[in-house]
């Protein structure tokens, strides 16, 4: 059973350095809470908005590090993670909507056009869930 995200969830990056993990940002923009704090959607995926820098990324993919790798004739150099997000969070909850949209679960995840794969660490809370 998946929970449903809110503010100040940790997510995790594939390609970022160890420890990876960044909190989670929703604003309140739906008025809907989940234990006081704003319920998450699939489309809370904007970068610096909702999705802060995971610190450093080892992506070749990501131009910071593609480029550090280069100044360091070719030793692989992580570089500043900058999360580039086109797509929305998936899947969504099939039965729970927020603003109608569907909520963001514990479950989802996103691409980052870096290469990795970001996903929900911890909901945030954990006592509302959704099949």
């Amino acid at each position: 059973m998946s929970e449903i995200v809110v503010n100040g969830a940790m997510l995790a990056c594939t390609m970022a350095m160890p420890p990876g993990t960044s909190t989670f940002a929703v604003l309140p923009t739906t008025f809907v809470n989940a234990e006081g704090k704003p319920a998450a959607t699939i489309m809370d995926n904007k970068p610096m908005a909702n999705i802060p820098p995971f610190g450093m990324c080892k992506s070749q993919l990501n131009p910071a590090t593609a480029a550090a790798t280069a100044a360091a004739l070719g030793t692989p150099t992580p570089g500043p993670c900058t999360p580039i997000i086109p797509a929305p969070w998936a899947p969504g909850s099939s039965t729970v909507m927020v603003g109608n949209k569907p909520a963001l679960t514990s479950s989802s995840s996103c691409m980052c056009t870096a290469g990795g794969t970001i996903s929900i660490k911890n909901a945030g809370q954990k006592s509302t869930s959704t099949k």
